[in-house]
């Protein structure tokens, strides 16, 4: 497969998963749109991942090519019916441009558990992982209402629609599946990121997350793996 990644900023990239679409001789095209790159056609491409960044949904009057990108998002997705992986603002831009909403919500930061819901354990997508799991949060944004047709996979206490089924192809998290070693390090040195960690967690709450983050990284990236050997399959077309 040639996968097209769009990226938001230059530290939020796919990855844990780079490493398993080498092994399986996949071919990954990024596009750095907050560094002013323009969005290919897409013809050229098999499947579309959008990935996280600093920035909110509605933030078009600071990054006007947000209206550009949901626009091409629903392109790809809905009229082309092409296979779609969302990751955290990947996750939020997918709801918006298929008519959903995002807004400020309550702040997730840290290794929190995420929930599967009853759909979610009896579907292809979150299949293999235990029905409460560790996950990687850092966000303060988050679904308000999903789009006509969508389907809640994962959700927590405090941001309901934490993974988002809409068709038979199209899957986003609000959390990270691409956890690396140096995720946090690379992360916290995000103005905006940074930022929001202080004012959830306090100068002591890095520490505790950042160790966190350590001891739970082989089962970040065992869960990883799993869910791209799941995506992979509903790649498959019908």
């Amino acid at each position: 497969m040639h996968i097209l990644s769009l990226q938001h900023h230059p530290a939020e990239h796919a990855g844990e998963f780079r490493r398993f679409l080498k092994e399986d001789g996949h071919q990954l095209t990024a596009v750095q749109l907050d560094q002013g790159e323009a969005l290919p056609s897409l013809d050229d491409f098999d499947a579309l991942w959008v990935l996280g960044g600093p920035m909110d949904v509605w933030q078009e009057d600071q990054f006007p090519w947000l209206a550009d990108e949901k626009a091409y998002i629903r392109e790809a997705v809905e009229e082309r019916g092409m296979s779609y992986l969302g990751l955290c603002l990947g996750h939020q831009l997918l709801a918006e441009a298929l008519g959903g909403t995002v807004g400020p919500g309550t702040p997730e930061i840290g290794v929190l558990d995420v929930h599967m819901t009853d759909i979610g354990a009896s579907g292809i997508f979150l299949d293999g992982l235990p029905e409460t799991f560790p996950a990687l949060q850092w966000h303060s944004a988050e679904i308000k209402m999903m789009p006509a047709g969508a389907r809640c996979l994962a959700t927590t206490d405090a941001c309901p629609v934490q993974a988002m089924q809409w068709g038979t192809r199209a899957y986003a998290v609000q959390f990270h599946l691409e956890v690396g070693h140096d995720t946090f390090t690379n992360w916290s040195a995000i103005d905006e990121y940074a930022a929001a960690l202080k004012e959830s967690l306090g100068e002591s709450g890095a520490a505790t997350f950042e160790t966190d983050c350590a001891a739970n990284l082989k089962t970040f990236n065992t869960m990883a793996e799993r869910v791209y050997i799941n995506w992979m399959q509903t790649t498959a077309k019908t």
